[in-house]
């Protein structure tokens, strides 16, 4: 059996996916899991991505499941370790991208590692430091107004420093544009100053390639999806022909999509996409006042037309509504309710109503429905958009063609044109 080479631990399922695809198309035989498995690998791969649900756990909840991810990574026989979070840098004060950081740089024995959320393909870039999306800073991306991770600050270097113990420091765009040995450089010059932690600059594809050549031997890197389409280029010789790492078993069956997320990105999505399905909004307030009421209008709507194509069960809403729902329920309890109700919604779709291909969209969504599916976890297929690819469920009953959408990703089409593109 091929052991191996990377191990990944992402913060969230969505994520987990992005980073995956990311590996696929450079060439990377690569399986998904769905939380630390209980048992070793029996696949022939090159990279696995252990997705946990850890974004918005308390820090040390987070650590400590980052930690069961990395020593079962060790067990299979990685030789080198990605932190996986979000382009947005999703976080808070508290955490959790820095205290997981430094348990793993701690478990690791490695005094250095990098902080790179850039992923130029989905408009997300780092410049001098600061983390935009598309031509604004993240801050007044729509990222202010995130229910669970607000950003209110671009600056990756403060947000940073602020949750991590080690010395936080930059590696800019104009190094990175000098080549691999400048990158190098830096970082051995940083390493000497005491500083354990870089943020890279990346304003294009040529610079996360460069920076992957230039961290080929750090036991620890930290960053987006993006960095993933660089590593592989220091693994040529170890990994198989091209066209492989992206097959997938055909699987037919009734569609569905649905959705919790609430970014602006998603919100454009489902404009679109009602305009082509039958489509049913669960308020949370609603589900509040007649949970078992709404869910049941749900899937009678999903009864009546799912046999004509896919349809649309969604949760997402206007910033406003999400505040309004918060006000009244609680952060935390409206959170809970909507991925509760999705959860319910597509146990039954699938056990139920005879669904086999399903879209979902938002990290918190995808992490609810994965769980009540009892997914184990996911071979890694073609990409629908940038970070976005189609895999296919193991450890279910039957297997089922899934994607995981994280809010921020996507053209506007992307709920009608995914359809096209399933094996």
């Amino acid at each position: 059996m091929t052991m191996p080479i990377i191990g990944c631990i992402a913060d969230d399922f969505t994520g987990a996916t992005d980073v995956a695809s990311m590996l696929v198309s450079a060439g990377m035989r690569t399986l998904q899991t769905i939380g630390v498995p209980s048992t070793a690998l029996d696949d022939d791969v090159d990279a696995v991505v252990v997705a946990l649900k850890s974004r918005t756990l308390p820090a040390d909840d987070a650590v400590t499941q980052s930690l069961e991810a990395l020593a079962w990574l060790q067990a299979q026989g990685c030789e080198q370790f990605y932190f996986k979070y979000c382009s947005t840098f999703d976080s808070t004060p508290a955490g959790n991208i820095g205290p997981v950081t430094d348990a793993l740089m701690a478990a690791l024995d490695t005094d250095f590692t990098v902080a790179c959320p850039a992923l130029p393909a989905n408009q997300r870039s780092v410049y001098n430091g600061y983390l935009f999306a598309g031509s604004v800073p993240l801050n007044e991306s729509g990222m202010q107004d995130h229910p669970l991770t607000p950003m209110t600050d671009a600056n990756l270097v403060r947000v940073l420093g602020a949750q991590t113990r080690q010395r936080v420091d930059l590696i800019d765009y104009a190094t990175l544009s000098e080549g691999i040995e400048a990158v190098e450089a830096r970082i051995q010059a940083l390493r000497s100053a005491g500083v354990g932690i870089a943020i890279c600059d990346a304003i294009d594809t040529q610079h996360l390639h460069t920076l992957a050549r230039a961290c080929r031997d750090l036991p620890l890197v930290t960053a987006g999806s993006g960095l993933a389409l660089g590593l592989p280029a220091n693994l040529a010789n170890r990994l198989p022909a091209a066209g492989q790492a992206d097959a997938l078993p055909v699987i037919t069956g009734r569609k569905a999509i649905l959705s919790g997320s609430c970014s602006r990105a998603t919100l454009a999505q489902l404009e679109h996409a009602r305009e082509h399905y039958p489509s049913y909004h669960l308020d949370a307030l609603a589900l509040a006042r007649d949970y078992d009421g709404v869910i049941a209008k749900a899937l009678h709507l999903a009864e009546q037309h799912l046999d004509s194509g896919p349809v649309l069960l969604y949760a997402s809403a206007s910033p406003e509504d999400v505040r309004k729902a918060q006000d009244i329920l609680g952060v935390a309890e409206a959170g809970a309710l909507v991925e509760r109700a999705m959860a319910e919604i597509a146990h039954s779709l699938v056990e139920v109503h005879g669904v086999r291909r399903l879209i979902v969209a938002g990290g918190e969504t995808s992490g609810a429905v994965v769980n009540a599916l009892d997914v184990q976890g996911l071979r890694i297929g073609p990409s629908i958009d940038p970070g976005v690819p189609w895999t296919t469920t193991f450890g279910t009953p039957t297997s089922l063609a899934l994607t995981l959408k994280s809010g921020n990703f996507g053209a506007q089409d992307f709920m009608t044109k995914a359809w096209g593109l399933l094996p």
